[in-house]
């Protein structure tokens, strides 16, 4: 499914929707050239959650950890990795195991290291706003998650 978002406050409400439909424990992919709104989206996610701090891509750290009352959110930006297996190093299958929605930007540079994501979103320009491909991979999500947007909404 593709959506056209005429602003980054719409990425942020999709990303608000996000948080409201995604279970629990699941997998992230974010696609998309710098400037795209990857982190926008991130961060109406963590909005939606009750995050109140900053929101900032994690591009020089590779992860920022949100623990919150109810979930944990772990943002990865793999855009400055240089080797896949420095996702090793940084312990990615602890962050992964964990109960927990983790988002990972350029994951494409975590290739062989990264499992199958859950959901994929690639995002682009769209004239003078953005466009986003949703693209549900897991069996769990594939049947059951309901993209409304006409009404701003997602649904599980």
């Amino acid at each position: 499914m593709k959506i056209d978002l005429s602003s980054s406050d719409e990425t942020e409400l999709l990303g608000a929707a996000l948080w409201r439909a995604l279970p629990k424990k699941c997998l992230l992919f974010l696609y998309g050239d710098l400037g795209a709104g990857k982190t926008t989206l991130v961060r109406g996610l963590l909005r939606a959650a009750g995050h109140a701090g900053s929101v900032k891509s994690p591009t020089y750290s590779l992860v920022e950890e949100y623990r919150l009352a109810d979930r944990a959110v772990f943002h990865f930006d793999l855009y400055r990795l240089k080797d896949p297996e420095e996702l090793e190093w940084m312990g990615i299958n602890d962050y992964l195991q964990q109960d927990a929605l983790c988002c990972v930007e350029w994951p494409q540079m975590g290739e062989g290291y990264l499992p199958a994501a859950d959901l994929e979103l690639r995002l682009g320009y769209h004239g003078e706003g953005r466009s986003i491909e949703i693209n549900a991979l897991a069996e769990s999500l594939k049947n059951t998650l309901v993209i409304d947007w006409k009404n701003k909404d997602l649904l599980l």
